[in-house]
This record gives C-alpha cells, structure tokens and sequence, in this order.
C-alpha cells in the first residue's frame, strides 16, 4: 500500500529557525567530558549535541539531549554483544542501572568507557560536570516529547494504526492508539523534509520489519513520540528518533539508526545503535 499526503511538516511554532543539530558529526570526544564540535561545546564540559549545523525546518528541537544516542532516566541495559554508536546516559538513576556494559571508570571519574560503545557513558553519581549536565539533557528530553505531542497533525489515525507496506511523504502524523509496523515502511522526501509520529499508546514494530528512507530523507529528521512503550521485535530496524514516556526495548539483533530516548529504562539485545548522520 503506498500513501502520498502533500508535503507538509510541523506547525510554524517549530524550532527551524533554531541552531545546535539533534544530529552526530563524529565530533572528537575530550577527556572533561564534553564533545567537540557541538554548538555549546568546549565550555567546561557540557554534553552538547554533535554537529554545527542548522536545524530542518519543523524539526523537533532536543536540545542537549541530541548529544546522547540513548538517554534514560532509570537504566539502560544490554545483552552482549552490541554495538552502540554515540554517547550513553542515565538520569536520576546512577551508574550501576547501566548493567551488561562492563564499564570501565575514567581517571577523572566524569565518564566511563565500554567495549561495546564508540563513545563515552555518562550517569548521574559521577564527578561534576556530569550530574547537572545530565540533568539538564533530561529536561530537553522532555520538553523535545511534548513539542512533538502539540504539533498539528495533517493526517490522523492511518491505516486504523497499521502502516504496514505504506510510503510516508513527510508530516505529522496522529494516532489515538497504538502504531504496529507488520512489515516494512518507507519514508521519502528530501533531506529537509521532516516526519512527526504522534502514537496515544505503544509502539511496535514487528520481527524484521523495516523502516527505509529514501529520496534523500535523513534519520535526524524523523521523530517517534510514543506516549506508551516501544517495542522493536528481533532483527527489526527503525530510522529516527525514538522518543517513549515509558520503556524502549530492542529485542535480540533489533538496530537503530537514531536515538534512543527513554523517560523510564531502555533495554536492548545484541543491538545495533548508531547515531544519525
């Protein structure tokens, strides 16, 4: 089944004119805890979005939560091995809700290192900056979540919430109930276009479902507000931002490429996480 509905994206109260990019360039990591080449970077240690660039407009503005791949507030938890790529953080949770990483302290005790993540984990009982640091990225999760929940939608309760074998031009989207992605989704528009998914309960996408993007749309751009929990059956993959006010749970060799951002724990199973371009 495919769906074309115009081109429209958020409403005009989105964060376009915005600077400080939800997305990853790769910026180098520093040993104070901070991430180059963030728009906020290199200021005593303040965990920033990576990136210099500009927001798209209608994007979902998170603030310095775009500089984490997955960020939680009670625990995040693997089944090794897997592989995440970007930064790591729990918030008001300590760092022993970070279990099946094998964490190794830094000198400095503002972050830990895992063989399993390219980048650095950061929780709320290590040194300063990181506590208030984490503190502030918890609250820009929270306010990203309900700047995606206001905004008008163009298209409401598609597919009586099964998307399966649609294709998406960008918007937002609405449902009064859950979302259940049966089998693969694509999303095509350009790389300024932006996608909103507003989901009143849980997510669920199926074992080996897909989400594809084509005709230029970027990961960075696409944005999944689930009032409920998200659920990626195995060897499912997502494009975006996941954003849950529950739980996300990646079941066994579920990927991602986006961010993982959960108001209660996330739990993923040889996963496969990486930051967007």
């Amino acid at each position: 089944m495919v769906l074309s509905l115009g081109a429209g994206c958020g409403s005009s109260e989105s964060a376009g004119s915005s600077s400080g990019d939800d997305a990853a360039s790769g910026g180098a990591s520093k040993n104070d805890g901070s991430i180059e080449g963030g728009t906020n970077g290199g200021d005593g240690g303040n965990i920033t979005p990576e990136g210099g660039a500009a927001l798209a407009p209608g994007a979902v503005n998170l603030g310095s939560a775009g500089g984490f791949v997955i960020l939680s507030k009670s625990g995040i938890s693997t089944v090794p091995p897997s592989a995440v790529t970007g930064e790591l953080g729990v918030s008001p949770a300590a760092a022993d809700a970070i279990t099946g990483f094998a964490l190794t302290a830094d000198a400095t005790n503002v972050f830990s290192v895992s063989s399993q993540v390219t980048g650095k984990v950061y929780a709320a009982d290590f040194a300063v900056p990181t506590p208030s640091n984490l503190t502030t990225a918890v609250s820009d999760m929270q306010t990203a979540f309900t700047d995606a929940a206001g905004r008008a939608p163009k298209a409401t309760e598609l597919g009586a919430g099964d998307v399966g074998g649609m294709t998406l031009d960008a918007g937002v989207y609405k449902w009064g109930t859950g979302l259940l992605v049966p089998t693969d989704v694509t999303l095509d528009g350009k790389s300024t276009d932006v996608w909103i998914f507003q989901i009143a309960q849980n997510l669920t996408v199926s074992s080996g479902a897909k989400i594809v993007l084509t005709g230029g749309a970027l990961a960075k751009n696409v944005f999944w507000q689930v009032a409920g929990s998200a659920d990626l059956d195995t060897t499912s993959h997502l494009e975006g931002i996941l954003m849950s006010q529950t739980s996300i749970a990646l079941h066994t060799g579920a990927s991602i490429h986006g961010r993982l951002l959960a108001q209660t724990a996330v739990t993923i199973d040889h996963s496969t996480v990486v930051r967007p371009d």
